[in-house]
């Protein structure tokens, strides 16, 4: 039911805020103002994309599930589908996914709320170690 009232709910508020900038700063800055928000938009999206991929191969490195970063990630890839939606709304919002504090805010409550794991999980009791097969019956016969 939420995702229907959204669906009904985004695009009146985005109207609504066209109409509101627009009376403010008339159609030619209103229409500026969105395709700077798009391109400035999608530079923070780029290097915190990158950002996000670097940190995710450096927790990989070190043996870990990067959950937090995949996390991170995934939040990137809506604010990125968000900054393609035209309007004022969806690009405070895609601004917003784009914070890492925020994302962090984001993280914290949705581990609250739904009783998910912490997203920094690192199995210790795993051990990393080297084997070589040991073929029985030959040491036998050399004894």
């Amino acid at each position: 039911m939420t995702f229907f009232a959204a669906l009904i709910l985004l695009p009146l508020i985005e109207v609504s805020l066209f109409i509101a900038i627009g009376g403010e700063l008339g159609i030619f800055r209103t229409l500026l103002l969105l395709a700077a928000a798009g391109f400035a938009g999608g530079f923070i999206l780029k290097t915190q994309g990158l950002n996000t991929i670097l940190a995710m191969q450096a927790v990989a490195r070190r043996g870990q599930v990067p959950l937090q970063q995949m996390f991170d990630g995934f939040c990137l890839v809506l604010a990125g589908v968000l900054l393609i939606l035209p309007g004022f709304f969806t690009d405070f919002l895609s601004f917003a996914l784009m914070v890492p504090p925020i994302r962090a805010l984001l993280r914290q409550e949705l581990i609250r709320r739904y009783g998910l794991p912490e997203m920094t999980a690192a199995d210790e009791s795993v051990i990393d170690a080297e084997f070589h097969r040991i073929d029985v019956e030959r040491i036998t016969k050399d004894e």
